[in-house]
């Protein structure tokens, strides 16, 4: 049966409009009735930390600061935690 999009509650009217009825339904089922809230950030800070310690080359802070959006100030004590933790 085909959903009646002029009756749906705005936020799933909007992912109506964003994603089409097929993963409207399939968010309905799996969240229905929770109360969801999205980070402002879409990569987890530690993993971002962690793949910064492994492609950090020397000579890249500013493409890092672009890429993954954060400060090139938060990069610098990620980079110089890391070295500290290796000289130990």
């Amino acid at each position: 049966m085909a959903m009646r999009v002029d009756l749906l509650q705005e936020s799933y009217a909007q992912l109506y409009e964003l994603l089409g009825e097929d993963l409207t339904a399939k968010i309905y089922d799996m969240y229905r009735g929770r109360q969801i809230s999205f980070p402002m950030r879409l990569y987890n800070r530690d993993k971002v930390a962690e793949q910064i310690v492994e492609e950090y080359d020397g000579h890249n802070l500013a493409q890092l600061t672009r890429e993954y959006e954060y400060s090139q100030r938060w990069i610098r004590q990620i980079i110089q935690k890391n070295r500290e933790q290796e000289e130990k």
